[in-house]
């Protein structure tokens, strides 16, 4: 079986050495963190990472032209992961940057955490950052080997609410429910942070390198 070459799309956003060394961790594999839209095409499994402002991350991903090439591999049927603000960057929009306009993949808006206070009185610090349930809400390949509840890693200040909820594939609370995770077709995409999430995220990795692209 011929490896599995994996690219990670580079727009100047994150910290993508933490991205390629989890999935080379995850299975054999060949990865490539790159901007060039060549080798985004021909690699067999897309990884969009990313961290920062949205109204940044939109402006370097419509410069470089990624915008098209993700709508493309979606088109393509390839597995595409998202990571984080790729995540958020698949809504149709963002409260955040005084409002931005982002790739529209998914229907529903990204907006900020509206902080207060847990039920037990604590107070909800923004960003969300740390450790937090993630309560599956669909059978999917990349949850397998993965136990319902299981804490994966965070750090956001602003969180998903799809308008279908039959995408969500994953629920966390932060002083109000939000998708931890959305699905459809061959796109799987995640707020929290598999690559810092230990064993589970690493699993969860394992998956998306094993998966055909099909729910």
């Amino acid at each position: 079986m011929a490896t599995q070459r994996v690219a990670v799309i580079d727009y100047g956003m994150g910290n993508l050495h933490s991205v390629e060394s989890a999935l080379q961790h995850a299975g054999p594999c060949d990865v490539v963190v790159t901007d060039d839209p060549a080798i985004v095409a021909a690699a067999d499994r897309v990884v969009f990472p990313g961290v920062g402002a949205i109204g940044d991350c939109m402006a370097e991903i419509k410069r470089l032209g990624f915008d098209r090439l993700i709508s493309e591999v979606v088109t393509s049927g390839k597995p595409l992961l998202g990571i984080c603000v790729g995540m958020q960057a698949m809504m149709e929009g963002s409260e955040e940057s005084g409002g931005t306009q982002c790739l529209g993949l998914f229907e529903g808006v990204v907006q900020r955490f509206p902080g207060g206070v847990d039920e037990q009185g604590h107070t909800l610090k923004i960003p969300h950052m740390g450790w937090n349930t993630v309560q599956q809400s669909m059978p999917h390949p990349l949850w397998h080997g993965i136990e319902d509840n299981t804490r994966f890693y965070f750090v956001h200040s602003y969180c998903v609410t799809p308008t279908r909820s039959e995408v969500q594939a994953g629920v966390c609370e932060y002083g109000l429910p939000f998708a931890a995770a959305i699905a459809r077709d061959n796109i799987f995409a995640t707020q929290f942070h598999p690559e810092k999430s230990h064993v589970a995220g690493l699993q969860l990795l394992t998956n998306f390198l094993n998966w055909n692209g099909s729910c």
